[in-house]
């Protein structure tokens, strides 16, 4: 599912920042439209330009040690993607590709640079943004250890909901549609595992997965197994 520009996520970007900021970063850059499987962003390389994603959503791999492909996170319409070479200068360490067709607006580092310094309102959220990815990438580490696989399942499923989710009548639709070998990855479970998870969820009327869609039917429920505390 992708969001047009009143729908973006309020923990995104562009869904945190000030409607003034919103229409200053909306004017940075040129408007890019990508194809599904097309590269946004490539592990390694050079380039220091960031991404602004209007609609659409895509997936953040990099290469493990074994030389195999991790998925290690999804991004939706209103989220920045290749901050951290704008900032620092370093290479590229993962790679960014596009789920289906996506928009994006493409800002080169200086543009975003002088917005950060007129913007500090901007910089700030932009921070909290990538520290709270950094606790992300923390908490699944942990999770990994901690938790068994059905609930590292809900946990991830509850962050989707709650990060890029669009509420629904009877639930939350997840902003992005991930098949049962990406939330493996994610997870850290067997795809065998994976599938019975769903299918327990399903059952336990906490989920419902269609063609292109999966929503979140109970989210209290699916904290509570999560074992996260209530959202609020």
């Amino acid at each position: 599912m992708a969001y047009s520009s009143a729908e973006w996520p309020a923990r995104s970007l562009l869904g945190a920042v000030s409607p003034e900021a919103r229409r200053e970063l909306l004017e940075l850059g040129a408007p890019t439209r990508y194809e599904a499987g097309e590269v946004l962003l490539s592990e390694g390389a050079r380039d220091r330009h960031v991404l602004l994603l209007l609609s659409g959503f895509a997936k953040v791999t990099a290469r493990v040690e074994n030389g195999e492909e991790s998925l290690l996170a999804v991004r939706v319409g209103g989220d920045s993607v290749g901050e951290m070479a704008a900032m620092d200068g370093a290479p590229r360490s993962a790679t960014v590709t596009a789920c289906g067709p996506l928009t994006a607006r493409v800002v080169q580092p200086g543009l975003l640079r002088t917005l950060l310094v007129q913007r500090p309102e901007v910089h700030l959220i932009l921070t909290g943004i990538i520290a709270d990815r950094l606790r992300w990438a923390n908490r699944r580490r942990l999770d990994f250890r901690g938790y068994p696989a059905k609930v590292r399942l809900a946990r991830l499923l509850v962050e989707l909901g709650t990060s890029s989710g669009h509420p629904v009548e009877d639930g939350v639709v997840l902003g992005c549609r991930l098949t049962q070998p990406e939330l493996a990855a994610l997870t850290g479970a067997a795809e065998t595992t994976v599938h019975k998870g769903l299918r327990e969820l399903r059952r336990e009327g906490l989920l419902e997965t269609g063609y292109g869609s999966t929503v979140i039917r109970d989210l209290v429920r699916l904290r509570e197994l999560a074992d996260l505390p209530p959202d609020g």
